[in-house]
């Protein structure tokens, strides 16, 4: 075999071999796995994070813009630290908020699985999709609702300083914050 033989045979080798892997995995779902789910669009940890009212990311606004939230404070109380006054007001917010984010937590699920049901039993239209979407859309948005508004609620019962010392502790960069 000649040399430039020997060099297209080692081409066309690794030309073969990677065409290969890529149409063995160029159409593989990055959702694989996941139509095992009872309810497709929301994985357990997201419905866990759910029912118990914990913030699915729905307060980052206001928390990386150095709005400190109740449960985060809760957690430092000791190392801002919180007076008992404080703690009292803030855990009073936060039970408030918790009851209503599980609340809205659960009517989210359950207007998801609404619509998973409808796709899984084939009853799907054009005019219940329209009217599921809109539902989820309302429910989620009250949702982030709940957990913005308590965060609002927190500079009112904190010092400037307290304020300062939560970012800080959080991992914020004072700079960035306004």
């Amino acid at each position: 075999m000649t040399k430039a033989a020997i060099i297209l045979s080692i081409f066309l080798l690794g030309f073969t071999t990677a065409h290969a892997s890529e149409v063995s995995h160029s159409h593989a779902s990055k959702y694989t796995g996941q139509e095992k789910q009872p309810i497709k669009s929301l994985s357990p940890d997201d419905i866990a994070e759910l029912k118990r009212g914990a913030g699915w990311g729905f307060a980052k606004a206001a928390e990386l813009n150095g709005i400190p939230g109740p449960a985060h404070l809760l957690e430092m109380k000791d190392k801002i630290p919180l007076s008992e006054l404080q703690i009292e007001k803030i855990t009073r917010i936060y039970e408030e908020m918790r009851t209503k984010a599980i609340e809205q937590g659960e009517k989210f699920i359950s207007l998801e699985q609404e619509l998973e049901n409808r796709f899984q039993d084939r009853t799907i239209t054009d005019v219940t999709l329209r009217s599921s979407l809109g539902a989820i859309a309302d429910a989620r948005m009250e949702l982030r609702y709940i957990h913005l508004a308590t965060h609002l609620q927190t500079p009112e019962i904190l010092l400037a300083d307290q304020i300062n010392k939560y970012n800080a502790l959080r991992g914020y960069s004072t700079s960035d914050l306004r």
